[in-house]
């Protein structure tokens, strides 16, 4: 109405106010997204300890911190918008002659190596995925939560990689139009494929955690179906997240930087409680070396090596990432140097989908075994 009436004044405080309290709206709902999906988890792990650990005092405390937070935000609006308008620009500019203007070569290089790690991804992966359905030793849930994490590596060499490449050849060739609908595909893409591979990861931490606590009860407790269901309302969660890119990218990246290393710290305090406690076993174990399930703490221990093999080379491949996506986010000027420096830590990203199923074979011998099964038939000549 004030634009009509022509109230410019009235018009542009009313434009920041709206465009403020829908973008911590927003946020808020998504953040209660992410906390109703750990609260559904906590249910399902937990079982019958479920209500002695999630109480409603906790549950508010959360809520309260939510909302300081979101306060805090609405207090800063001013240099929010501004920073969130220098990154749009700097979004449009990625498919702009002024900005690509001299890296041409660059890009072309860059494009070359993301069609070799597409490739390597999707064979590497699609080996793993064929592996592990003709393996039958590995726990199912666990089995599951593997097959989730290659499933989302495949999809990055058929799907993410391949619009990457789209996008940095038309860029090269000046095609504008294509290049900015590549660029937000994949963009969409690969924020939600990693986004759900960062989860999966927490998910088997905490796995091999309640496998630990729960000892004989985790097969109880720790079914397929439960895991079905975690790993669903995750997809879910990333797309809503990631599809909340069409009206604000803001809220995207707000969400990528607060969930992320929430999961990370959950991973890392999952980790640590395990080798905690293992300690604490192996010193019993020293006084009681007879005690019958010492076979099984050593199978347990290598499993729990094996994963944290591999989200250790995740976290190596992804942090180069978010160190230069939140400089550049927060950078006051940008250059040639920030659009390579980007571009070259999107390829380590990308590059750990490829790394993946060497390191499943390498860690995981029950892999390793259907993985050279599964080669000498495709190849139709026995292995000695």
């Amino acid at each position: 109405m004030s634009v009509v009436q022509e109230h410019w004044s009235l018009c542009r405080h009313a434009r920041d106010a709206g465009g403020t309290t829908g973008r911590v709206l927003s946020l808020m709902s998504l953040m209660t997204m992410t906390a109703i999906s750990v609260d559904r988890l906590l249910a399902l792990m937990l079982g019958l300890r479920y209500e002695q650990i999630v109480t409603l005092k906790r549950a508010r405390n959360i809520s309260r911190c939510k909302n300081r937070g979101n306060e805090c935000r609405i207090m800063s609006t001013t240099n929010f918008t501004r920073g969130g308008t220098k990154t749009k620009i700097f979004q449009v500019l990625r498919c702009y002659p002024s900005l690509i203007g001299g890296l041409q070569s660059a890009l072309g290089f860059f494009a070359a190596v993301n069609i070799f790690l597409a490739i390597t991804a999707f064979l590497g992966n699609s080996l793993i995925l064929v592996a592990l359905h003709k393996e039958s030793s590995l726990h199912p849930p666990s089995k599951l939560l593997y097959r989730c994490l290659a499933t989302t590596d495949l999809l990055v060499g058929l799907v993410a990689q391949p619009l990457r490449v789209t996008y940095l050849i038309s860029s090269v060739h000046e095609h504008w139009s294509l290049c900015h609908y590549a660029r937000e595909a994949s963009y969409i893409t690969g924020v939600a494929l990693c986004g759900v591979s960062l989860l999966t990861m927490a998910v088997i931490s905490v796995d091999r955690l309640l496998a630990l606590l729960l000892g004989l009860r985790y097969k109880e407790i720790v079914t397929l179906k439960r895991i079905y269901i975690t790993l669903a309302s995750f997809w879910v969660l990333y797309l809503v997240a990631t599809l909340c890119i069409i009206f604000d990218r803001r809220i995207t990246t707000l969400f990528i930087l607060i969930l992320i290393p929430v999961w990370l710290l959950i991973s890392l305090a999952s980790y640590t409680k395990i080798f905690r406690t293992l300690r604490h076993h192996q010193a019993q174990f020293q006084q009681q070396p007879s005690q019958p399930n010492a076979l099984n703490m050593a199978r347990y221990r290598k499993a729990v090596h094996s994963a944290l093999w591999v989200q250790s080379v995740l976290v190596v491949c992804y942090t180069p990432y978010f160190i230069v996506r939140t400089v550049v986010t927060y950078s006051t000027t940008y250059s040639l140097h920030s659009v390579v420096a980007l571009k070259m830590a999107i390829i380590l990203v990308y590059f750990n989908s490829t790394l993946n199923p060497f390191l499943y074979c390498w860690k995981i011998s029950e892999v390793r075994r259907a993985m050279k099964q599964t080669i000498r038939q495709a190849l139709c000549c026995p292995w000695s």
